[in-house]
């Protein structure tokens, strides 16, 4: 890993004296995107101009070897070296040209991006706007964009990265080009909007022609996390360590940051994340993290949670969490630290915190849990607001966010993230050692599984259910069935349902309802129609026949067991359909549970 960029100094020996390092350093700025060579010959450049005493080089040159990026020098030497540099120019330079415009607006973002804040930098937006600079005006807007990537901000900064579209084709300078292109590249990614793809592939024609390594490395990254929401993971694997060389090349601070957390994504969906550790105990602590992303103490606590160390996870915890977690800074990575605090308390079972995760990510449940500019990609919010509901829970509004996860994770084409989520869901169905149960009430049977109710209307096919039900994990032979409640008893003694299957009230109506039929066949002219009454008549028949003997018939059923599975089984399929009419869920449970055939049975376990 790199130990990240910010190396000063005078490197006069390295630069001929007769090359002008200004216009060779913002060629490598704006023009390659060469960060590491920009830094060197701004360096340089700002040497040569004190020594002249040339205060507007001196300038150029220190606003140049900020770079392009907010926060770039994070090593505590050079970060203080830019500081100074800018702090001390502010005041040798014209407080109302546009010098001084162009140097407060780098203090401010700067100071704003540390403390996770974003009014200083707006304010010199403004000023910046006013001013009528060109240059001043695009490089404000791409340093507040950066100090805009929290999840709450999505708005704001779709708006400005469209500004600094517009104001880009007008600077001359490519890199301001490339950069609007870039933030709206990863400003698509973040939202989850559905059009990102476009933008990437705008960004790519950009760069085709010419390289610019801070942007191309961008997108590589970009690609990596494409591969790893394809379930791709050698393939992303292979791309994440190609990709980090080249963030290295060209001199980004977050080339070792970004690497780790696509490793950790990768090992997240594979369930390897135990593999990181010696990984995460380095880099939760790693100097040139940035100093508002704290998403590696949350890794750091999971992964310590799930190999039962729970001191270290809780300390972990604690120290994300602070006076209150909804001071936490809103970083381009808070919508992964949050979800790793939701994973942690899970495995903790600390409900408290898992409310109070929960309250501060609803607001953006629709969101994609991402990493920085589209890095590394965890899936959707509603995955996190799911386990915290279910850590403190709300089993129901749990299933309700974790159904509404796999739906977003396919939208997302995360497909590692949608099967987490589905098995998530999986894991809320009710205890499957509680059956079903089935009571008739009048003209109507209710069954309950769980905490789902359904009433269906009264017919054949559910007196078997009810039987079935009743008598659960018992093979009963069809005929059996096909005899009626009486006979089922006279078959199996004790075996039979303790529920009043069959009342008085029953019997009158199958009664009147036989007589119907009759007349139905008798004065039809529809064959069909009297064949399907001549159906339910037969059907009904041998249902009472065992206990009342309607008419003197006997129970046709007894002696032709193959006729009794035909009829039953229809039955008791036709039943399971109106049951699944009414709730899908209980429906599928009892197509699943429900076993049809010479001998049926209810094996819900």
């Amino acid at each position: 890993m790199t130990s990240g960029s910010g190396a000063h100094g005078c490197v006069e020996t390295d630069i001929a004296s007769d090359i002008d390092p200004v216009a060779a350093a913002l060629h490598a700025l704006h023009t390659n995107g060469d960060l590491n060579t920009a830094r060197r010959l701004f360096d340089v450049a700002y040497t040569r101009a004190e020594a002249a005493w040339d205060v507007p080089g001196m300038a150029e040159a220190a606003l140049g070897f900020a770079g392009v990026w907010v926060h770039e020098h994070r090593v505590g030497a050079a970060a203080a070296v830019l500081e100074q540099r800018l702090t001390r120019l502010l005041g040798l330079v014209d407080p109302e040209g546009t010098l001084a415009v162009r140097l407060r607006a780098r203090l401010a973002a700067e100071r704003d991006y540390r403390e996770g804040r974003s009014d200083a930098i707006l304010a010199a937006l403004e000023e910046a706007r006013a001013c009528g600079d060109i240059v001043a005006h695009a490089e404000a807007l791409s340093l507040a964009h950066h100090c805009l990537l929290g999840p709450e901000q999505r708005q704001l900064r779709q708006e400005i990265a469209t500004e600094l579209l517009g104001v880009s084709t007008r600077t001359g300078r490519r890199g301001d080009l490339v950069m609007a292109l870039l933030w709206c590249t990863a400003d698509r990614f973040l939202d989850g909007d559905r059009h990102a793809e476009r933008r990437l592939s705008e960004l790519r024609g950009a760069l085709a022609d010419r390289p610019h390594l801070a942007a191309g490395y961008v997108a590589d990254a970009i690609d990596v996390m494409r591969e790893i929401r394809a379930g791709r993971f050698a393939e992303a694997e292979a791309a994440a360590a190609a990709c980090f060389e080249r963030g290295n090349e060209a001199g980004d601070a977050d080339a070792a940051g970004w690497y780790g957390a696509q490793l950790v994504a990768i090992r997240w969906y594979q369930g390897r994340l135990q593999e990181l550790r010696p990984m995460l105990d380095k880099l939760v602590h790693w100097p040139t993290l940035s100093v508002v992303d704290n998403a590696y103490f949350a890794v750091h606590a999971v992964a310590a949670g799930a190999a039962g160390e729970t001191r270290t996870a809780a300390g972990a915890l604690a120290r994300l969490r602070g006076p209150a977690l909804k001071e936490l800074p809103r970083s381009g990575s808070w919508l992964v630290t949050m979800q790793g605090i939701v994973e942690a308390a899970r495995l903790l079972g600390d409900a408290e915190l898992a409310e109070e995760a929960y309250d501060l990510l609803l607001p953006h449940a629709e969101m994609p849990a991402m990493v920085s500019l589209g890095v590394a990609c965890f899936g959707s919010v509603h995955h996190a607001l799911g386990i915290a509901a279910l850590v403190s829970g709300r089993r129901e509004l749990a299933a309700t966010h974790l159904t509404r996860a796999v739906e977003h994770n396919r939208a997302l084409g995360h497909w590692p993230a949608a099967e987490e989520s589905r098995k998530a869901l999986e894991r809320l169905e009710p205890a499957q050692p509680a059956p079903a149960v089935c009571v008739r009430e009048r003209q109507h049977w209710r069954l309950t599984w769980g905490s789902r109710t359904v009433v269906v209307e009264n017919s054949v096919g559910m007196l078997h259910l009810a039987v079935l039900l009743a008598n659960a994990g018992t093979e009963i032979p069809a005929v059996e069935l096909a005899m009626g409640v009486t006979g089922l008893a006279a078959a199996a003694g004790a075996r039979s349902s303790p529920q009043a299957v069959l009342d008085e009230e029953a019997m009158r109506r199958y009664r009147h309802r036989v007589a119907e039929l009759r007349d139905e066949m008798e004065s039809s002219a529809d064959a069909r129609r009297a064949e399907a009454a001549r159906q339910e008549s037969e059907a009904l028949l041998a249902e009472l026949a065992g206990s009342v003997g309607i008419g003197g018939r006997s129970r046709r059923f007894v002696d032709n067991a193959e006729r009794a599975r035909v009829a039953v089984g229809k039955a008791i399929r036709r039943a399971i359909a109106r049951v699944e009419e009414a709730d899908a869920a209980l429906g599928r449970h009892l197509r699943e549970t429900v076993h049809t055939g010479r001998q049926c049975s209810y094996r819900p376990l």
